[in-house]
């Protein structure tokens, strides 16, 4: 927590104490001596922290605060967004506003929002964990407008971020890197109608290649590969299963290996294509691989096993044993 952060609404500040203990001096003073003078001085005094308040709550009371586009929200890592801050009031402009937030990397200074205008800036976000993430509210504080008191109000706002798995270090990216490598330097394109291995069915894929019988077999579509395809391509399978001698981190920690793998074999060019219990995803080189980390991000455990297609050439990432493809 920040040292201008506190719990309440209201908090007295350094300046706040000393012009407050400077009034009560003049005002036993004042009661004391009949001074009229000390009177008009205490009462100028009195006013302008009436004033204060005032112009501090009505400032804050009308403000609002919205949460721009983000781009892609990895866990643990900066993400750079914007923040709009709306000052609804007719009468007040409010200096010095600091917001914060549990998803800020740090606090946020805007030093003027006029009234019945609005301010957007520019802002860093901090997700820690990977999933949806609900933003509901913002903190703002402002000694406006002669610093002797610290104000509080919490900006209600609704919205919503897709955070992306976080990524492992560099040496966990090298190691998935040449298992990249390793999958397709072995298979450089040879006779194109040569099956090199099967997946599951993605939006975009020609019928041409539906594997019929398998297909009819599992009673899904199941696509083939043929040599040339497979030279710069790459299968990922996640299997979601949690056995009882796993636990929560261990599958978030395969979730971030999966994700490792599939940020740096889009970024090398290959076409990726990832398979989950109920849904398969493709990146095709060139593409975006938004799609593909936005169902990591948003996949849960399964507590029973789901069956899916993974053959010898399958990058697979499981918790379950299950090691009879090629795995990470």
């Amino acid at each position: 927590m920040s040292a201008f952060e506190f719990s309440g609404v209201v908090r007295i500040t350094k300046i706040g104490t000393i012009y407050l203990a400077t009034t009560l001096i003049l005002a036993v003073s004042a009661i004391n001596t009949g001074n009229n003078a000390l009177y008009i001085g205490v009462s100028l005094m009195l006013g302008s922290l009436l004033l204060s308040g005032l112009a501090s709550k009505g400032g804050l009371k009308h403000l609002h605060a919205d949460v721009g586009a983000l781009g892609d929200v990895w866990a643990g890592r900066p993400a750079r967004g914007t923040l709009t801050l709306r000052n609804d009031s007719r009468l007040w402009n409010v200096r010095d506003v600091v917001l914060t937030s549990d998803a800020l990397a740090e606090p946020v200074l805007i030093p003027l929002v006029r009234r019945r205008q609005s301010i957007t800036i520019d802002a860093t976000f901090l997700f820690r964990k990977r999933g949806l993430a609900h933003l509901n509210s913002i903190d703002s504080y402002t000694r406006y407008p002669f610093g002797f008191f610290l104000k509080k109000r919490r900006l209600r706002i609704t919205s919503e971020v897709v955070v992306y798995p976080r990524l492992l270090g560099d040496a966990t990216a090298d190691r998935y890197r040449a298992a990249t490598g390793d999958q397709t330097t072995a298979n450089r394109p040879g006779i194109s109608s040569e099956i090199h291995s099967f997946r599951e069915y993605s939006r975009g894929d020609s019928l041409r290649h539906v594997h019929w019988k398998k297909s009819a077999s599992l009673g899904r579509w199941i696509m083939k590969q043929t040599d040339a395809e497979a030279s710069k391509s790459v299968h990922v399978v996640v299997d979601p299963f949690l056995p009882k001698t796993a636990g929560e981190d261990a599958f978030e920690e395969m979730i971030a290996e999966a994700a490792t793998f599939v940020f740096h074999a889009a970024g090398d060019g290959f076409d990726v294509t990832l398979s989950l219990p109920r849904a398969t995803y493709r990146a095709r080189e060139g593409e975006s691989a938004s799609p593909l980390f936005r169902a990591l991000a948003l996949i849960e455990p399964a507590y029973e096993t789901v069956h899916q297609v993974v053959d010898r050439h399958t990058v697979l990432f499981t918790l379950g044993g299950r090691r009879d493809a090629k795995s990470a």
